[in-house]
């Protein structure tokens, strides 16, 4: 299987590549079908490799950072089995909501509820910070 096919890389090159800061929608999901690693990748670098996401080695300390695509690739589990993209995955909420249920979790989730309540705790956290008072510099 292809990890990851033409369509979702142009999407995640796209995301990589935009010029403002956004909270982008996982695109992908992969996982380890023998062992409990999965990553939600938003982002494809223009080196074709690096890519960005919620990674979790199912170690308990989910984290947002950088993986190889050829690392991915290459790896072959127990059985002999490699990494595998989750073909029926799609994502409801941007990547932050997922690292905010994740942190809550110790691993990713997609469990509806815990991610409604995630969505919801960054949504206050937001609304309550103060207005920037700062005077501008000279």
């Amino acid at each position: 299987m292809i990890l990851i096919p033409d369509d979702l890389r142009a999407r995640l090159l796209a995301n990589g590549a935009a010029e403002t800061e956004t909270d982008h929608h996982p695109v992908v999901k992969l996982f380890d079908p023998t062992g409990p690693a999965t990553w939600l990748l938003s982002e494809l670098d223009a080196d074709g490799d690096t890519l960005f996401g919620l990674c979790d080695l199912g170690l308990g300390f989910p984290e947002l950072g950088s993986v190889s695509l050829a690392e991915l690739e290459s790896v072959k589990g127990r059985l002999g089995l490699g990494i595998e993209r989750d073909r029926y995955f799609k994502a409801e909420f941007g990547l932050c909501v997922y690292a905010e249920a994740a942190r809550l979790s110790c691993h990713i989730t997609e469990d509806e509820r815990l991610l409604r309540q995630a969505a919801q705790a960054l949504a206050n956290s937001h609304s309550e910070l103060p207005p920037d008072t700062a005077e501008p510099r000279r």
